[in-house]
């Protein structure tokens, strides 16, 4: 367990939304800390969703926040114009940056908190020394692409690991966790040390997504102790 006390955070995933009916989608979802916006590209990725013009309209019209989680290539180039764009949040993969501490730095220096994507088999121990630099660690609990897929326990000593060395570090970061989280998943994943979860189809398959962000949120919170 986290030595310091922590705030379990939900930010649904919009990727599990009505696209049709994306402005009454999001209202369903108020009561959420973020929204989670899939960038995808087709190329980082196999899958292809939205670009900026249509994040930028989400951002006028969003209750709350927008964390946007960039899965595309040239992130370095693109990355900064998301942030420009007003969001709150904007997440690389580091696996697609060339310069992610530069990176990191100019979405600061443009407004928004710097967040930075692990894929499952990306380990997080070349990075640790950059703690500093970044607002926000997500590490994948699915293979990044798709919604619905299954929690890959295997991540847990991973999350473990970034938390001991954010306490240990002295950094105020946020560990993000994203792929299959459910009431029962986000208990173990509480547990060894994410405080922000990205939930899709645990939120938006069921009758009231706002009933299912308090009941994720108490699980998640109950965790922490």
């Amino acid at each position: 367990m986290p030595s310091l006390p922590l705030q379990c955070c939900i930010s649904p995933s919009i990727l599990s939304a009505d696209f049709v009916n994306l402005e009454a989608e999001l209202a369903r979802i108020s009561n959420a800390d973020a929204v989670h916006v899939d960038v995808m590209d087709n190329h980082f990725v196999p899958n292809l969703t939205i670009g900026l013009p249509v994040v930028e309209r989400i951002q006028a019209v969003s209750p709350v926040p927008l964390d946007a989680h960039l899965m595309i290539a040239e992130v370095d180039r693109w990355a900064p114009q998301y942030a420009d764009a007003g969001l709150d949040s904007v997440t690389f993969h580091v696996e697609a940056s060339n310069a992610p501490i530069k990176l990191a730095r100019e979405l600061r220096a443009r407004g928004a908190k710097a967040g930075m994507a692990l894929r499952p088999a990306t380990p997080v121990e070349p990075y640790l020394d950059m703690l500093t630099e970044l607002d926000m660690l997500l590490i994948m609990t699915v293979e990044p692409g798709f919604g619905g897929q299954a929690f890959i326990d295997v991540m847990l000593p991973k999350i473990r690991r970034a938390r001991a060395a954010v306490e240990g570090s002295g950094a105020n970061l946020a560990i993000q966790v994203d792929g299959g989280i459910t009431e029962e998943t986000i208990t173990r994943a509480a547990e060894a040390g994410a405080n922000i979860f990205v939930a899709g189809s645990a939120v938006y398959g069921k009758p009231s997504p706002a009933e299912a962000i308090d009941a994720l949120r108490a699980k998640g919170q109950l965790a922490f102790g």
